[in-house]
Parts: C-alpha cells; sequence; structure tokens
C-alpha cells in the first residue's frame, strides 16, 4: 500500500490518484497496529483524528486542488513537542497525563503543510538518554535486532521511520539525539543550524542546545520536511532571522571539488574498528566521486564530553525546576508544601533524570558556578572556534555519527559514563551550533551505521548536496530490517 515508500515517492500516488490519503493513513495504522506490540515506538496513536485529516485532503484532491509536497503524508511527532489537546508526555510520569493548551509551532508548520499526524512517539524521558531505555512507559526496540537498543534520546522518531510506521518523524537533538538513533536505525537525521527550526512548544531539556529536526527515509524527504519546519518564528527568542532557501535545490549529484576535512580526534580511542573501516570506505566513495578529502584537527574535542554534560545538566536543572507538583503535571500529596515539593520531584521523575538535575544543580551551586558551569562555557567557545578555523579550510567535515553500532540492552544503562561516550563525535556539533546530518553508510554485524556529515551555520545547503550525491551513488538507504510475523514472534519471546 505504499508505506515503504518516501515521501516524494507518496506524493506522486496522491497526486496521480493511485492512492487515496485515507487509504494511506489506514496502511499505516494497520502496520503500527502489526509491528508496534513488539517495537513499542509509539506512545499516543491518533487513530480517529488522522483519519479525519486525511479525509480533508482527498476533499482538495477530488477538487482538481494543487498538493503540497507533504499534503496528505502520515507522520510523527516525538512526544516533546506540544500538540493541542493531545498528550505531551516527555515519556515521563511527571507529565503522564499532560494535555498542552496549545500547539508547538513546528506542528501548526506541519498542519499547514498538510501533514497526517499519526500520534506521538517513545523517547528517553525529558530526551535525557541514548537508548530510549530511560522512558516511563516502554523500552523502543531496534527493527534490526529487537534485542538493541533504537538510540535515543529520539528512538521512537527512528525507529518509526525505519518501520514504516511513520513516512517521516520529527526528533530533537541536544547532544546527538536525532543523528545517533538515525544511524543505529538505518535512516536519515539532520540536526540544523541552532535557531533554524522555532523551539516554542518543545519541551526543554537544555535551551542553548537543543534543536528540532527531521528524520527521514532519504535525503530529498529531509530536505522537504526542513522547507516545511524551519524560518524565523517570533514566539521563539532564539530563532534565526535568515532568508531561508529551498533545500531541495542543494539536491544534486555532484561534489566535484567538494572540500572535506576528516578530523582526526573523531577516528580515535573508542571507535569501534569496524565502524571506523566502514565509514573509510564511504570516504572513498566521496573521493572516487570528486570530492577533495583531507585530515584535520578539532584539538578540544577530547573536553566537549565534560563540557556538554556541566552545561546540559546546569540547564536542565534550571528548566526542570517547575515540576514541582504546584502548576501542571504529577503530584504526590504530604503533610506540607516541601514535603509535597520533594515526594512529586522523587516518585515523577526517573533516575537518568535526577542524577542529571542533581549534577547540574551542582554546578550552578554557590562557589562552585565559576569552576565548573563558567569554565565549560569557555571551553565550549574554544570548540566553536575550532570549528571555524576547519571552515576557513573545507566545505564539510566528516566523522562516523557514532562510535558503535546499536547496542544491546543493559549493554550501557548501568553505567552512566559509557552512555554518555555514546554521544561523543555528536555533542561538539550542538555546543558549536552548527548542521549536522547522518546519513546510513553501511552496516556492522547486520546492524546500520551512519556517517555524519558537518557544516557551517546556516549551510544546511551544502550537507544536503554532500548527502544526497553520497546517496545516490550507495544503496545502504534502500535496505529494510526484516519485520516478518516470524522475526516479530521470536522477539516476544
Amino acid at each position: 500500500m505504499g508505506i515503504e515508500k518516501s515521501v516524494s515517492e507518496l506524493h506522486e500516488l496522491l497526486v496521480d490518484k493511485d492512492i487515496s490519503s485515507i487509504e494511506l493513513t489506514k496502511a499505516y495504522i494497520k502496520r503500527i497496529q502489526t509491528v508496534d506490540p513488539e517495537l513499542k515506538a509509539y506512545l499516543t496513536v491518533l487513530e480517529d483524528q488522522a483519519l479525519a485529516q486525511a479525509a480533508e485532503v482527498d476533499r482538495k484532491i477530488a477538487h482538481g486542488e494543487v498538493l503540497g509536497a507533504l499534503e496528505g503524508i502520515p507522520m510523527a511527532l516525538k512526544d516533546n513537542m506540544c500538540t493541542e489537546g493531545v498528550r505531551t508526555s516527555c515519556a515521563s510520569k511527571m507529565l503522564e497525563n499532560f494535555m498542552p493548551p496549545y500547539n508547538a509551532t513546528v506542528t501548526d508548520r506541519l498542519r499547514a503543510a498538510g501533514t497526517i499526524l499519526l500520534g506521538k512517539v517513545n523517547m528517553d524521558e525529558f530526551a535525557m538518554g541514548s537508548s530510549t531505555e530511560n522512558s516511563y512507559f516502554a523500552k523502543t526496540r531496534n527493527p534490526w535486532d529487537l534485542g538493541c537498543v533504537p538510540g535515543g534520546s529520539s528512538g521512537g522518531s527512528a525507529v518509526a521511520v525505519a518501520a514504516d510506521e511513520a513516512a517521516f518523524a520529527l526528533g530533537s537533538d541536544t547532544g546527538g539525539s536525532i543523528r545517533q538513533p538515525a544511524a543505529f536505525c538505518g535512516v536519515v537525521g539532520m540536526k540544523p543550524t541552532y535557531g533554524v527550526v522555532s523551539r516554542y512548544g518543545l519541551i526543554a531539556f537544555a535551551s542553548s542546545l537543543d534543536q528540532i529536526g527531521p528524520l527521514t527515509k532519504t535525503v530529498r524527504d529531509n530536505a522537504l520536511v526542513m522547507n516545511a519546519i524551519s524560518g524565523y518564528d517570533a514566539l521563539d527568542s532564539t530563532s534565526v532571522s535568515y532568508e531561508k532557501p529551498d533545500y531541495t535545490k542543494f539536491l544534486v549529484n555532484d561534489i566535484k571539488g567538494l572540500r572535506i576535512g576528516i578530523p582526526r580526534e573523531y577516528f580515535g580511542e573508542g571507535i569501534d574498528p569496524d565502524v571506523a573501516r566502514g565509514i573509510q570506505a564511504g570516504i572513498q566513495t566521496l573521493i572516487d566521486l570528486g570530492a577533495e578529502v583531507a585530515e584535520c584537527s578539532l584539538p578540544h574535542t577530547e573536553y566537549a564530553i565534560p563540557a556538554y554534560y556541566l552545561i546540559a545538566t546546569a540547564e536542565a536543572s534550571s528548566n526542570l525546576a517547575r515540576y514541582d507538583g504546584v502548576r501542571y503535571g504529577f503530584r504526590t500529596e504530604a503533610e506540607d508544601v516541601l514535603g509535597m515539593f520533594k515526594k512529586t520531584r522523587a516518585a515523577g521523575f526517573g533516575q537518568e533524570v535526577k542524577r542529571r538535575i542533581m549534577l547540574g544543580t551542582y554546578a550552578l551551586s554557590s562557589g562552585y558556578y565559576d569552576a565548573y558551569y563558567l569554565k565549560a562555557q569557555k571551553v565550549r567557545t574554544l570548540i566553536k572556534q575550532d570549528f571555524d578555523k576547519a571552515f576557513e579550510r573545507f566545505d564539510v567535515l566528516l566523522s562516523p555519527t557514532a562510535p558503535t553500532a546499536a547496542f544491546k540492552f543493559g549493554e550501557k544503562s548501568a553505567n552512566p559514563l559509557a552512555m554518555y561516550l555514546s554521544d561523543i563525535t555528536t555533542v561538539p556539533i550542538n555546543l558549536a551550533g552548527i548542521p549536522a546530518i547522518s546519513i546510513p553508510a553501511g552496516f556492522v554485524k547486520g546492524l546500520p551505521i551512519g556517517m555524519q556529515l558537518m557544516g557551517k551555520a546556516l549551510d544546511e545547503g551544502t550537507l544536503y548536496r554532500a548527502a544526497y550525491t553520497f546517496e545516490q551513488n550507495t544503496n545502504y538507504h534502500t535496505l529494510k530490517p526484516n519485520l516478518s510475523k516470524e522475526v516479530l514472534a521470536c522477539g516476544s519471546r
């Protein structure tokens, strides 16, 4: 029924009336009903609302109206993006029954583009995690191996796309939370320049790092979604006012003369040798296609993880202070107000969230602010300067998206530091505020790996050009996980 097709292919089917939006939406809902009991990508499925939205599109088709590029296309939203009257839980007990009174800007923009919202998908609680094991509700499973994690925190978004449970999805990326699950699940994930996509209505984790972006099956689909969600928003004080391009105009199968830098620090200790070999093969493909490739250095990379986890946790401590049992969300009764505060936060937050709040509160406390938080911000500046210097020589930088392929459930959850190092190649990009995209680049022991392309601020176009050229000359994006009844049955045991 077309659920395995790309957004641009589905658009053609709708325009040619080979399929109706209602038929397509029903096909996705059936797919969710078939595979999601095992994958657990969705937290909320909006069957009635989705079919009503699809009926609107079909009426337009019947009247001969021109369809937009995303009109009638079923998609999913990560459950930290506000949807008016639809539960937005952040995969936390704290917001288990929260119904936002307004939409996020991206929700409104996708609705204006005529997309069909299938539902809200799973994530690490408050976007804190790299495996989607921290969800209060369920652990989402990787469709390539049901015993492996899908990455995080946008694990539900990546799985929904990889398993054909949505044509595309939105995720949020604070330190790699779009790109790493995209790599683990074999899909395309874009983390745009900070401020290019509005954060209004995105429930905050770390405000100076969070960024919304698309997860899609192809690079073209990614550019189409970016066209719909990007652009200045007066409701977001950090939104960037810039001349927004049509990102699809950069989809040219030609990288002759493109200067690509390979940061040596991103191929060092901690990178799985099999992953490194897979990415080196990808680099050779780009060389064969005419790119000019040379090694470079980002010397402050080793300080990125400690700087990130000080800044991110400090901002999380501030942002999550609002969940106190008074205004909205979960509440535990107690004999006095202080007791209510303590019990509410102790019961409402999971272990990882509490760990980060405590670390961030400590970093911001009197006597430690200068030693930790302020110093981390200075290191952030040095990391940004490393990128600025590298981009004087290169158009694009390239690395593995993650140091390993998807790991087994429980493999790193008992060791927070090992989990944090899963983001070693992605967090510097958020600290610098630049764009980066992860594209499928091969397999290690049957599991997908991702190639990360990093660009100058506001230069998503060059990333799309390079990613599109690589995609057009490889077949990794066409391969699908086996989700037969037999595989799903084995996964349930």
